[in-house]
């Protein structure tokens, strides 16, 4: 298929051959006559008049395809100069004025995307708390002024951020959030954050959460630093306040604990039926009150940290069997079928030999709490490289999904009838003895709890060696 240059090449060049051939009729006509000069006049003014044709059809075809490419080309203040108002004029007319609409849309499409950046780096900038914006690679791109303010020009270098105190935690939580495609949140105390500024030391909680775009490919993280100075401080004073609170309660508790006894054991003369129940309703709500402050003052110390470990070698086998020898009554009164699952030579584990016993009554006593009669739990224990992996099971009614992240926090209610302190205290001590604690429910089947406790490090025995 031709176009539109070649075709009217094509029409001159057939216009040129019939010329032609008119001319050289003429010319042997002319000639005939005697008249040769003329004929060649003749020929020479066809020929310019079909040159000139060409040139002039073709010329503006040409500029005018000239100034469309540059304007297509992203030119967009290019203009095609043509003053007539014939067809061409027309044409060009119109090609300036899809130019100058596609500027208009580009500088508005532009003037957004400036708006836009700015208006998100406003929202940035007035961000209270650091926060650092990192691409897919981890490499740093933007940091607020208050991450500047906090961590000076360590916070747009991650080389310099490695150095400067809890950087190399905000890298971590970085490449763990790219790792994993998912928050990563530092929660415990021990893991918060410790700054400097001027002065004062404040501790920061770290958050770090991927950014995807709309078809869910990663571009970044957003890294926050919420500042929980006063509240570690505010919990503090609780934990203070709690401890002495309770230490102070604990002696009148204990008096009338010894009243309840005495009362009980008709030292104090022969009671009524109805006496006597009422006496033992107080003393079982007593004790309960004395579990609750021996559960506080033991969660105030490791807050503390004036609990101290006595770290020994303990068989999990050995730590199981006594777990279940201390509940044998209870469970027998309920008829629930307590079993063990755990080889008699698994590794030893280090840990404190009162501590591991806390876990256990704890766990296990939550478990008796809600196996219904019949019901069977399991205590067992296997090695996973260097921990031995604790386990729980029983066939209760379960947790509630929305109640299962929360059951480790203090005053939890996770128990309608338990001192809410258990599971915090239970979570408490894994982590200070260097283990990790979970738990999965499901509503009519059960619960399990699993935590791990590291194992004991067997120490080498040097053999004297006789010469000779």
């Amino acid at each position: 298929m031709l176009n539109l240059s070649q075709r009217l090449i094509l029409g001159c060049v057939l216009l040129a051959g019939l010329t032609l051939g008119l001319v050289v009729a003429t010319h042997s006509a002319l000639a005939a006559a005697g008249q040769a000069s003329l004929a060649y006049l003749f020929v020479l003014a066809a020929s310019l008049v079909e040159a000139g044709t060409i040139y002039f059809v073709l010329r503006p075809i040409h500029k005018v395809a000239r100034d469309a490419r540059k304007i297509a080309g992203g030119n967009l203040d290019h203009r095609v100069e043509w003053s007539s108002r014939e067809d061409f004029g027309v044409i060009a007319s119109e090609i300036n004025r899809i130019a100058v609409r596609l500027r208009e849309l580009r500088d508005s499409d532009a003037g957004r995307r400036q708006m836009e950046f700015q208006l998100s780096d406003a929202v940035l900038q007035s961000i209270f708390e650091p926060i650092i914006v990192t691409d897919a690679k981890g490499h740093i791109l933007k940091v607020n002024q208050a991450a500047s303010e906090l961590m000076g020009a360590a916070a747009n270098d991650r080389m310099a951020l490695a150095s400067t105190p809890g950087g190399d935690k905000i890298l971590s939580a970085i490449r763990d959030a790219v790792a994993m495609q998912k928050a990563v949140a530092t929660e415990d105390e021990a893991s918060m954050l410790p700054m400097r500024i001027g002065n004062q030391e404040r501790s920061y909680r770290l958050r770090t959460t991927p950014m995807r775009d709309s078809e869910g490919r990663l571009l970044g993280t957003v890294t926050t630093l919420e500042d929980v100075t006063s509240l570690q401080d505010t919990d503090r004073f609780k934990t203070q306040f709690i401890s002495v609170a309770s230490r102070k309660l604990r002696d009148p508790l204990l008096q009338l604990r010894r009243g309840l006894y005495a009362l009980g054991q008709g030292f104090a003369g022969e009671l009524r039926p109805l006496q006597v129940e009422l006496i033992a309703a107080a003393s079982q709500e007593s004790e309960k009150l004395d579990v609750l402050m021996a559960d506080l003052i033991e969660v105030a110390e490791l807050d503390t940290g004036k609990r101290e470990f006595k770290l020994e070698r303990i068989r999990p086998h050995q730590a199981l069997g006594e777990a279940r020898d201390r509940f044998c009554d209870e469970s027998s009164q309920k008829r629930i079928r307590v079993e063990i699952a755990a080889y008699a030579d698994l590794s030893f584990v280090e840990a404190d030999r009162l501590a591991i016993r806390s876990i256990l009554d704890n766990l296990l006593s939550n478990a008796l709490r809600y196996t219904p009669a019949g019901g069977e739990i399991l205590l067992a224990a296997e090695e996973i490289k260097t921990f031995v992996q604790f386990t729980v099971r029983d066939t209760g009614r379960g947790i509630e999904a929305e109640r299962l992240s929360t059951i480790f926090d203090r005053f939890n209610a996770f128990s309608d009838s338990g001192t809410g302190m258990g599971l915090a205290l239970v979570r408490r001590l894994v982590e200070s003895l260097g283990g990790q604690i979970a738990a999965e429910s499901r509503l009519g089947i059960g619960t399990t709890f699993r935590f791990t406790l590291p194992v004991a490090v067997t120490s080498q025995l040097h053999h004297p060696v006789e010469v000779g």
